[in-house]
């Protein structure tokens, strides 16, 4: 095999910007983007990246791709199959024929909606995204837009994720806990917890879980296919 030409041995990459959103940890986060609209993300260039001219023209799309680091699932080595939550955690696939953060790179691809450019914030120009499945502070190694001709394919086939698709879980919320939620993010905060953040294998479990959102410790717990709010306290 030919020697690589030097151009080809870099194998690092610069991370451009972090996004801060109301997941401090990655548990409660939506398994994929989008499908959460009501879930925000202000995306913040570093300070080299901070160049208005770098984004002039992208308030003409409505999507983006992010493709972004996994930032707490960096590990040494790899393993040529994983076990996917939605399968309950005991079917082996293919690395590569699943989304899982465990991969010879810990590389995400995200897709989000633009919902506007902030030209003159403290930190520069930032971009407000909405359907995000990132938690705060991850870092983004690119951003390109999404194009319908090229990227959407409503034939395509979903394989062995399409048994889980549809999934939800009906969310039942006492008022006088949702009264201690701001208003402008209880959509999302209901949407996430119908994405049913528990481990696929601990389906079962009927102990409380505790998801991290917005300052916030919201205690549940899931029987019969309906996720009940029981406690929320400052986290």
């Amino acid at each position: 095999m030919a020697e690589p030409k030097r151009n080809e041995r870099a194998d690092s990459m610069e991370i451009i910007a972090h996004i801060r959103t109301d997941f401090p940890t990655k548990f409660g986060l939506p398994r994929q983007s989008g499908l959460v609209d009501e879930l925000r993300g202000t995306i913040v260039f570093a300070p080299k990246y901070r160049d208005p001219n770098a984004l002039r023209g992208i308030e003409g799309f409505s999507h983006l791709w992010l493709i972004w680091k996994f930032s707490e699932a960096v590990r040494d080595g790899w393993s040529p199959t994983v076990r996917p939550p939605r399968l309950g955690g005991n079917v082996a696939m293919g690395v590569f024929a699943t989304r899982s953060p465990f991969r010879p790179n810990p590389i995400g691809l995200s897709c989000v909606r633009l919902e506007s450019v902030e030209s003159d914030s403290p930190d520069g120009p930032v971009l407000h995204v909405a359907g995000i499945d990132l938690m705060d502070g991850t870092p983004i190694y690119d951003i390109k837009p999404y194009l319908t001709h090229a990227d959407c394919h409503p034939e395509a086939a979903d394989g062995f994720a399409r048994e889980v698709r549809d999934y939800a879980l009906e969310v039942v919320f006492p008022d006088e806990l949702l009264a201690q939620v701001p208003a402008p993010k209880r959509a999302a905060l209901i949407g996430a917890l119908r994405q049913d953040p528990r481990p696929g294998y601990r389906r079962d479990d009927p102990r409380p879980f505790g998801v991290a959102f917005a300052g916030l410790d919201v205690r549940f717990t899931v029987e019969g296919g309906v996720l009940t709010v029981r406690e929320i306290a400052k986290g």
